[in-house]
């Protein structure tokens, strides 16, 4: 019995002497907290996190190694707090639904969220697909495979014949009837049933549709899709489970429902205007823009077949009125987190996200701020995530240029690593 102690301390003192230290050297880093660009800093880390930032280049100890990055500009990994990360848009998409099997789907999401962490995209909050999703976020974090830390709303909640109700555009004899099982709610009762079940699933938080969506099958892409009572059902059933709740919503009525109820997130907020931002600036709401998609799709708009042609009508629509909606958006000063809807765009491409927040008046810094320090917040990860600074994660990414300068630079990233590991370089 002793000698087996001894061997058992032996190891773990073996294990303490050889756990390393790097040093990465960087030329610029960016100060998310204090939204400034510091010079020449060494960031010391261990394990899977960060133990020092200083300034200047300190030299390597006995066990410590050096990362040079010196002519890079540092900064902590990306937070998309909008993607979709079981699929990609391409012209068959709609036929996928009833020819792609649950496997097909699950290998598609793990090449999909390799390819998102090595555009820098560290964390992401996927808002809704099969169910996928909830085993893929297990095997990244068990290290089965490789993507970013994944935050999951398994299932989106919808109404009948709303943007979530997984049967739009069926024949008939398709249809069928799906209930909150499905993510499919007509009720005070269904909507709290449809919330413990993604909580039964697995989910980390909840996504509704609170109003028409712009690429489901079906006509309408902005009226209110819940009764004030059901959005206000799941907000609560959600808090007592220790889930946020993010709401898709296009049209006006729809999102200052969502508003009132306490969602935490409005993604989209296409036709949002100065009543619903002061509605939103009361209730601390954030938005989520996602303007990387509503470009996407009004250029794929324009191929013929791409889209089903009921779709059409509600991409010119949301396009019509972009530009003057987020101008407005950016000068009002109301919450902003970054996040794209990526898969309604190619995976990988996240990145473009900070241009189309640039062009519309919020600046490079405040672009880099929403994807790293507020998104972490917003993940209930303060002192975590989306900072570089001591007992944070070790979740670092590296671009050849400063993106407060050149704000492109953040769609080439060149080094990542998350959880103190390496995985571009």
């Amino acid at each position: 019995m002793k000698h087996t102690l001894s061997l058992l301390l032996a190891c773990l003192v073996s294990m303490t002497t050889f756990a390393q230290e790097t040093l990465l050297h960087c030329g610029k880093i960016i100060d998310t907290q204090n939204g400034k660009v510091l010079k020449e800093q060494t960031i010391t880390i261990l394990g899977n996190q960060i133990v020092s930032v200083e300034k200047g280049y300190a030299s390597a100890k006995a066990g410590q190694s050096i990362i040079d990055l010196k002519t890079k500009t540092v900064m902590p990994g990306f937070i998309d707090m909008h993607v979709h990360i079981e699929g990609e848009t391409n012209p068959k998409q709609y036929l996928e639904t009833f020819t792609k099997n649950e496997a097909d789907i699950a290998f598609t999401a793990a090449e999909i969220a390799e390819r998102t962490l090595l555009s820098g995209f560290t964390t992401v909050r996927d808002l809704g697909g099969s169910g996928v999703n909830v085993s893929l976020r297990n095997a990244i974090n068990s290290g089965t495979t490789r993507g970013p830390r994944i935050y999951t709303a398994e299932k989106a909640i919808g109404t009948t014949g709303g943007h979530a109700d997984p049967t739009n555009g069926f024949k008939k004899v398709n249809m069928g009837d799906p209930g909150p099982a499905q993510g499919v709610i007509n009720s005070v009762d269904d909507a709290r049933k449809a919330v413990r079940q993604r909580y039964k699933n697995g989910a980390d938080l909840i996504k509704i549709t609170a109003t028409g969506g712009v690429l489901s099958v079906s006509k309408n892409g902005d009226n209110p899709q819940f009764r004030q009572e059901e959005v206000d059902e799941i907000v609560r059933t959600a808090k007592e489970y220790g889930m946020h709740v993010a709401a898709h919503a296009h049209g006006k009525e729809g999102m200052q429902r969502a508003i009132k109820a306490g969602v935490q997130t409005i993604e989209h907020g296409s036709f949002m205007d100065e009543e619903t931002v002061q509605l939103m600036k009361k209730h601390n709401t954030y938005l989520v823009p996602t303007l990387s998609a509503g470009k996407y799709v009004a250029a794929k708009a324009k191929v013929k077949g791409y889209y089903p042609d009921i779709i059409i009508p509600k991409i010119e629509k949301v396009d019509a009125t972009l530009k003057k909606t987020f101008t407005m958006v950016a000068k009002s000063g109301v919450n902003i987190a970054f996040g794209t809807d990526a898969g309604v765009f190619p995976h990988g491409e996240n990145a473009k996200e900070f241009r189309y927040m640039v062009d519309y008046g919020w600046s490079p810094m405040f672009s880099i701020q929403s994807a790293t320090i507020t998104n972490g917040k917003l993940l209930d990860m303060e002192g975590k995530l989306g900072v570089l600074a001591p007992g944070y994660l070790a979740d670092i990414i590296a671009t050849d240029d400063d993106p407060t300068q050149n704000i492109t630079t953040t769609e080439s990233v060149s080094f990542v690593m998350k959880d103190g590991l390496i995985y571009k370089k």
